[in-house]
């Protein structure tokens, strides 16, 4: 009895624990089994040593999808809201550390003077002034009464905290950035300073480059010195072979004598929605007319000299066989121009917050406008501009200028184009109730009614287990002494590289989006060299790892690709020194047989040097030689240099700086995101939502 009773005391944490596991299941059901593990079910990931808890996390990733609803994937989701996370822990320690707080008094002044709440007529009193009172008490009812608003407020106020605490840190830290009118000097000669020089260009593919070999040593060494650059995370590499499900000519062939079957039965049926649905068309009736152009290329011609009843096809278009029945023939505009007074109603589209009136009472107000306007057209303008609910058009006097067919809502579109010009009458649509007077009408033509039967171009059964079976058969292939490229090669797969994926991502190039795969990829009974088979939309996938990358610094053989080119240039660059002993520019070029070279106008603003291209470390040196002198063994990007300053041209001083000064404080207070990003870097931040994502 006495575990009973413990039991029932903590029934409320039994209930969130094990909702937790269902929710990491639902995730990834791989992990079910080491949920419970203490790191999984504590936290998420920590931020200088605090914790992002798991309850957290998972509260916050579900309000944000139910915000943003389905415009983001899972994945897309997860780093939001990590983002959204971190950077308030990396803001509120910050503020804490500065001794700073934005209290509860700070987030109500802030939301009390928010527009939105500030002129709400739900919250003014009879004069019309902004009442503290009645907010109050419409927030203390919606807590009571409706649990959902008050999630809506409450997280609106979380923001406004937060929003609050980055603002402070971000006005408190750019305060300080200023500049000084030295520095404003300072810019104002480094950008408007002239150089001229002569100079000798050696290019470093003047050094064959098997005179120069770089080793497997060099280039770690390389690494490690430069750690910072080739640090990496965690990743694999995988290769695979995509096998599509794609319909035969056979497949074709049957399908489109399918559809020919039903031309007779087509064409003698009168309801030809009914039949659409009796027959499992895959696309639905279409109850607009069709101009000639609109119609397939193919087929148009042919349909357009046909009569009401006549049945066309089967033809092919867009991935489905099809046959169209013409319904109506009639003669129409393609284009028009109209007029137009909204009279919208409660409850109607895009509707303005202001709108109270009932639909019977729209109805009723519209009727009175088409009176109006019947008995005077010329009303029409007046009343479009002061009754309208459409002020784009409401100000042109309801002129909604030229517009094609297709363009308007169904019911205003008919009236339109099957009315007449100078026609006036009243039609309702989504938006509300329209008064409507047709200003114009060109190039009437011949317009058809097509009701169309498809079906789909897809794989038949015997097709799709072929496929299934080649997949099968090459996975099982693979699977003797991984063989994986050989027994491609054999058969003529195409093998597809997808390289350095994160454990986070969701995308395999060339596949889209594949979580499943990536999530096999980075488990933790995955090795180097296993493969599998994955079933996919539309085809079959056999997945290869070719590589796993841990953490840290990235290996020598993929650091290959750019760092042997900086140590073949460093290697060539000591050759080139080697012949750069001349006291004087015409020694040094004879040396090495080529010519002294000149150039005016450079500055460090646009430090490129005419024939060698852009040099801003050579420029630099340019700046801070001393006139006439010759400096050598300049390495720059594309060769080493040797250069004299012959002219340093000065610009015109300014009376003051206060310009170029306050251009550099107003540039430095907009780095706001630069200063995030650099105390997130030297921040301590671990991630551990991998623990949530993948097989485990």
């Amino acid at each position: 009895m006495a575990i009973l009773s413990k039991i029932r005391e903590r029934s409320m944490f039994l209930i969130i624990i094990i909702g937790l596991a269902l929710f990491a299941f639902v995730l990834d059901p791989s992990t079910l089994g080491d949920f419970f593990n203490s790191s999984k079910v504590n936290q998420v990931g920590e931020v200088n040593g605090e914790s992002i808890s798991l309850q957290e996390f998972t509260a916050e990733l579900e309000a944000y999808k139910q915000q943003v609803g389905n415009g983001v994937t899972e994945m897309q989701a997860s780093k939001n809201v990590w983002d959204n996370i971190v950077r308030k822990k990396i803001y509120q320690n910050q503020l804490s550390e500065a001794g700073i707080t934005v209290g509860e008094a700070d987030v109500w002044n802030e939301v009390i003077n928010a527009p939105s709440v500030k002129d709400n007529p739900q919250f003014q009193n009879e004069v019309g002034f902004f009442d503290e009172v009645k907010f109050k008490q419409f927030l203390a009812d919606t807590k009571l009464n409706n649990p959902e608003m008050w999630g809506a407020w409450s997280n609106y106020m979380t923001q406004i905290r937060d929003n609050g605490e980055r603002n402070t840190y971000n006005n408190l830290v750019t305060a300080g950035l200023s500049a000084s009118l030295k520095e404003g000097e300072s810019q104002y000669f480094a950008d408007n300073t002239k150089l001229t020089s002569q100079f000798v260009f050696v290019p470093y593919t003047s050094i064959s480059d098997s005179l120069v070999t770089v080793s497997k040593g060099e280039i770690e060494s390389y690494v490690k010195a430069n750690s910072n650059d080739f640090k990496v995370e965690e990743s694999r590499d995988i290769s695979y072979v995509q096998f599509n499900i794609a319909a035969t000519t056979e497949d074709e062939n049957a399908i489109k004598a399918s559809v020919s079957e039903l031309i007779e039965d087509f064409k003698s049926t009168s309801n030809e929605r009914e039949f659409l649905s009796e027959n499992d068309s895959d696309t639905s009736i279409d109850d607009s007319f069709k101009f000639q152009r609109e119609v397939n290329a193919t087929v148009a011609s042919e349909i357009f000299k046909g009569a009401k009843g006549d049945v066309f096809g089967p033809y092919k278009e867009q991935g489905y066989f099809k046959i169209s029945k013409i319904t109506d023939v009639t003669s129409m505009p393609d284009s028009a121009r109209a007029s137009h007074i909204l009279i919208p109603f409660l409850g109607a589209q895009r509707v303005a917050a202001d709108v109270t009136r009932t639909q019977d009472e729209a109805k009723v107000l519209a009727d009175s406008i088409l009176t109006v306007v019947k008995r005077n057209k010329n009303k029409f303008e007046d009343l479009a501009k002061t009754m309208s609910s459409d002020l784009g058009s409401g100000a042109k006097g309801g002129d909604l200028d030229w517009f094609t067919y297709s363009r308007m809502t169904p019911k205003f579109r008919d009236f339109v184009f099957e009315g007449n010009k100078g026609d006036i009458g009243v039609v309702e649509t989504p938006f509300g109730f329209h008064v409507i007077k047709i200003d114009g009408q060109k190039n009437k033509q011949t317009a058809l009614k097509l009701a169309t039967f498809s079906r789909q171009i897809i794989a038949s059964e015997s097709t799709e287990n072929a496929v299934f079976q080649k997949s099968e058969q090459f996975a099982l292939a693979s699977s003797k002494d991984n063989k994986f490229f050989e027994v491609a090669k054999e058969n003529n797969y195409v093998t597809k590289p997808a390289i350095g994926l994160k454990v986070l991502d969701e995308n395999v190039p060339g596949l889209g989006n594949q979580r499943q795969i990536i999530s096999w990829a980075f488990s933790n009974d995955t090795k180097a060299g296993d493969f599998k088979r994955f079933d996919l939309e539309g085809s079959h996938v056999v997945a290869f790892v070719t590589a796993k990358t841990e953490k840290g610094l990235m290996s020598a053989a993929k650091a290959t690709s750019s760092v042997k080119p900086i140590l073949v240039n460093q290697k060539k660059a000591k050759l080139i020194a080697d012949k750069f002993n001349g006291t004087t520019l015409a020694d040094i070029a004879k040396d090495n047989n080529t010519n002294v070279r000149n150039a005016s106008g450079i500055n460090l603003k646009s430090p490129t040097l005419s024939g060698a291209g852009s040099e801003p470390k050579v420029v630099g040196a340019m700046y801070n030689a001393e006139i006439n002198k010759v400096y050598k063994n300049i390495e720059g990007n594309r060769g080493v240099y040797a250069f004299t300053v012959t002219n340093k041209e000065l610009p015109t001083a300014l009376p003051n700086y206060e310009a170029v000064r306050k251009s550099i404080a107003e540039s430095r207070k907009t780095k706001t995101f630069a200063i995030y990003e650099a105390i997130k870097n030297a921040s301590d931040v671990e991630d551990y939502r991998s623990n949530l994502y993948t097989s485990n």
